[in-house]
């Protein structure tokens, strides 16, 4: 079994505290900006082991009452259909998710902003989109005079071109689908106009990462370097927060660089010389408190700056990172003393590939295999066949050993696999094996005549968390089936064939 280093009610319990205090401090309607991912973290969830990924919605659950939600999303990340790598959607469709998720949770959302909007066909139809379903939308434009000239910022041709946003509780959660998305400005603007309006409002941060009360070096926070290399991100200590506390806290180089237009932005929209004295101030982040074996997270924390490196360099190979992103991630790790191989399914993967090699040079030449660690350490692995791609073969092989099924025993009939093979081809017009959800579902009709096969079936769950490595790209049907098993998988930087074109 994995071991936590991290308490989950502990982590709800200081971060709603210390929001409710905020909220009740001070004068006015709270903006609150939410850094990372407030539904779904699994970046927390792996490098904080225990972290509940919907810690954050769950948070906000308790104060449904008193909150708003308002989306934000930059309009080029959707002109260049950027993606969220967890779930391997684009941002526009990560705001449609978000939106289902925060209804869920009885949460209400305001509308969706489109920052730093451009008229483009992808954006006006995804603007569209909303309206039509209900969902009120803003456009916001680049914000005129940003970030030197103040008195253009907070002046009508600033912050007053946007659209007042309409709300009404006393706590405004100020999200978006990833970095980027325009959340600071959103907020700022609506500060401003509150105060245009005669009423009084404040802004604060809800950052997860990089954790202020860690040390910089910490493994914790390089692994939030790595999972923003492409934005560049550097970890650093906070200069505003040592000079006015004599304390040293960690932030990153967004923030700091920003705050002293940030914090001249206030003054200038609230009138008051009283505020923020840093970055770290503006934030309410108590994870750092949460942290039960700090040895338990750095582990973890390692394991996916390992991660971040090996997802980078297929992203290069696919052409989505630039050479630097991808140098970054490997300056990283091996800046915590890792290299590819500290991750067990890895070497197992490649190990297979070279056995199979030497066995049969002609028929393995292009085989792939995919290996994976299960919660007991145990390696499984699966390879490539005329029936299956190389990840359904290790699903399979991984649920047998956890059901305690004997490794030679078939739990598929062969009748099925050939039956749904011949339609993949006939009717489908498909030649390729059969992927990870077509074996699944191979396997769900076979229980209905084999009782090991439903065994096998009521392990799967147990694949949740589970890291597991590829020696080839995986497809996108085969990515997606993954992700939705929980299953932690990376792949070599390598295409299984020469197609352009897969899905």
């Amino acid at each position: 079994m994995k071991k936590e280093g991290f308490s989950a009610e502990k982590y709800i319990e200081e971060q709603s505290k210390y929001i409710l205090e905020r909220i009740e401090d001070g004068e006015g309607r709270l903006y609150l900006e939410f850094g990372g991912k407030l539904v779904g973290d699994k970046h927390a969830k792996r490098v904080l082991p225990g972290f509940d990924e919907n810690a954050k919605i769950k948070l906000l659950h308790r104060m449904s009452d008193q909150a708003e939600i308002i989306i934000c999303i930059y309009a080029g990340d959707i002109i260049k259909s950027k993606t969220r790598q967890d779930f391997g959607i684009t941002y526009d469709l990560e705001v449609m998710r978000l939106i289902d998720e925060f209804r869920s949770y009885d949460l209400s959302v305001n509308s969706v902003v489109v920052t730093r909007y451009e008229d483009a066909p992808s954006v006006n139809q995804f603007i569209a989109k909303l309206e039509r379903r209900g969902i009120r939308t803003y456009k916001h434009m680049f914000t005129k005079g940003y970030p030197t000239d103040v008195d253009t910022i907070v002046s009508e041709e600033g912050y007053g071109a946007n659209p007042y946003i309409e709300v009404s509780k006393p706590l405004i959660v100020v999200t978006g689908p990833g970095g980027g998305s325009g959340k600071l400005a959103t907020s700022l603007s609506q500060v401003y106009h509150e105060y245009k309006k005669g009423r009084k409002a404040r802004y604060a941060k809800f950052e997860t990462f990089p954790i202020w009360s860690l040390p910089l070096k910490h493994p914790v926070n390089i692994a939030y370097e790595a999972a923003t290399a492409d934005l560049k991100d550097v970890n650093m200590i906070d200069p505003f927060h040592l000079e006015a506390y004599g304390e040293t806290a960690v932030n990153y180089n967004r923030d700091i660089d920003a705050f002293p237009v940030v914090s001249r932005i206030l003054h200038a929209i609230t009138g008051s010389t009283e505020g923020y004295k840093s970055p770290t101030d503006m934030g309410v982040n108590r994870a750092g408190f949460a942290i039960t074996d700090d040895e338990v997270c750095r582990e973890a924390a390692i394991q996916e700056i390992i991660r971040r490196y090996l997802i980078a360099e297929c992203s290069y190979r696919k052409g989505t990172i630039d050479e630097a992103t991808l140098e970054r991630c490997k300056l990283l790790m091996e800046e915590v003393g890792a290299n590819r191989y500290d991750r067990p399914a890895v070497a197992a993967a490649e190990e297979y590939v070279e056995i199979k090699k030497a066995q049969n040079p002609e028929r393995y030449e292009n085989v792939v295999v995919s290996a994976m660690q299960l919660p007991d350490g145990t390696i499984v692995t699966g390879r490539s066949s005329r029936r299956m791609v190389a990840t359904a073969a290790m699903v399979l092989n991984a649920i047998k050993k956890l059901a305690g099924i004997q490794d030679d025993m078939l739990i598929i009939s062969p009748t099925i696999f050939e039956s749904m093979s011949n339609t993949k081809a006939s009717v489908l017009h498909d030649k390729t094996s059969l992927n990870l959800e077509e074996v699944i579902m191979a396997l769900t009709l076979t229980k209905l005549t084999n009782p090991f096969a439903e065994l096998a079936l009521k392990e799967i769950p147990n694949l949740d968390g589970c890291v597991a490595h590829c020696t080839a790209i995986l497809s996108e049907k085969d990515e997606r089936a993954v992700k939705a098993l929980g299953i932690d998988i990376t792949s070599n930087p390598e295409f299984s064939n020469n197609n352009l074109y897969s899905v």
